[in-house]
């Protein structure tokens, strides 16, 4: 980090998701009064994505719910929202966005914050199926489902945390939910064997049909919705399939940026990622201290993004007095009636202890 920001400078966020928005709000909250730069390619408001596969899944909330802020908040801030502009490349010595409309922004200082995109599998029905990683996303799946008959197959490929949430929702709507799981248990990888081996019974106790060591080979469509090949050549077949196999970071457009981009875009423990380049969130790699490690990380939670944004924007107005990076992983998520929280990483050989 080097000097403080003064009213003379520019931030250009690129990003107008949780990480980008709340840097925003913080920057203005805190006393900036330089000009802010936002840079979305959606054509909706800076949103809040967790409720997506929960309230607004299962039909709790409407899908405006979910926004951060509406647009009066924006004028009042005095932010220059672009929204429905997709970025298409950087230069980083001239700290300029190009726009894929051909435009290009600069800033004194340009913030990445592009988040993630939800994997997709080359399957041949591949544009039939669904995800749920954005508004459009949710909107979608739901109107498909408002088309079922009660009682309904639902296949969602995928037994992770979105998959979990999204069968546990789609389950409160009166549907057959069929979660295949490719490892022999959900979450193994996130919180070790003893306690995923817990959670194995809670989908059936919800009314889920959880398959785990499955092999999807293919998904193909069919005069009455998709079929799913399996690797033992056995098929299922349903009106609505759900991938849910994870997120990829959106770096693609800064392949050539001059950035190092490896697993996201690597920082250091202030987020910085060049001169007058910083990256947070979802895509960001950066240097997390909690003594006596020291590790290089991508950690895509809520909460992650929010204390990015925190300290970003302390970091970016008081310079060299900045404090270094500190935070604690934390994340939750509402599957089969439960709530599952984690603090911190699970590593393997982590002892547990069970109070309840």
């Amino acid at each position: 980090m080097t000097t403080a920001l003064t009213n003379n400078d520019h931030v250009v966020v690129v990003g107008a998701g949780l990480a980008g928005w709340r840097l925003c709000e913080g920057l203005r909250r805190d006393g900036f009064d330089g000009q802010i730069t936002l840079i979305g390619d959606e054509s909706n408001l800076p949103y809040d994505r967790p409720p997506l596969s929960k309230q607004v899944m299962s039909g709790k909330w409407p899908s405006e719910q979910a926004n951060l802020v509406d647009l009066a908040r924006v004028t009042e801030l005095k932010i220059y929202f672009r929204s429905s502009q997709r970025a298409r490349r950087l230069d980083v010595s001239k700290r300029t966005v190009e726009l894929e409309s051909g435009e290009h922004v600069s800033g004194t200082h340009i913030v990445l914050a592009p988040g993630c995109s939800a994997r997709e599998i080359d399957y041949d029905a591949r544009k039939s199926l669904h995800h749920v990683r954005s508004i459009n996303d949710a909107t979608r799946l739901i109107d498909a489902v408002e088309q079922l008959e009660a009682g309904s197959p639902i296949i969602v490929i995928g037994g992770g945390f979105i998959g979990a949430e999204i069968a546990t929702s789609l389950t409160t709507r009166g549907h057959r939910l069929v979660v295949l799981e490719a490892t022999a248990m959900p979450l193994l990888n996130v919180l070790g064997d003893e306690v995923a081996r817990r959670l194995l019974r809670l989908p059936s106790d919800a009314g889920v049909d959880l398959r785990v060591n499955q092999h999807v080979t293919n998904v193909v469509n069919t005069s009455r919705g998709c079929a799913v090949e399996m690797g033992d050549g056995s098929t299922l077949e349903a009106p609505v399939v759900v991938v849910a196999v994870g997120a990829v970071p959106n770096i693609a457009w800064l392949k050539n940026s001059g950035l190092t981009i490896d697993n996201g875009i690597v920082t250091n423990d202030q987020l910085c990622a060049a001169e007058g380049i910083f990256a947070l969130g979802d895509a960001a790699n950066f240097t997390w201290r909690h003594d006596p490690f020291v590790e290089q990380v991508r950690i895509e939670h809520w909460q992650v993004a929010n204390d990015h944004a925190q300290f970003l924007t302390q970091a970016l107005l008081k310079g060299n007095d900045a404090p270094v990076l500190s935070l604690v992983p934390y994340f939750w998520s509402d599957q089969y009636g439960k709530k599952i929280q984690l603090l911190g990483h699970y590593s393997q050989g982590d002892e547990v202890t069970w109070v309840a």
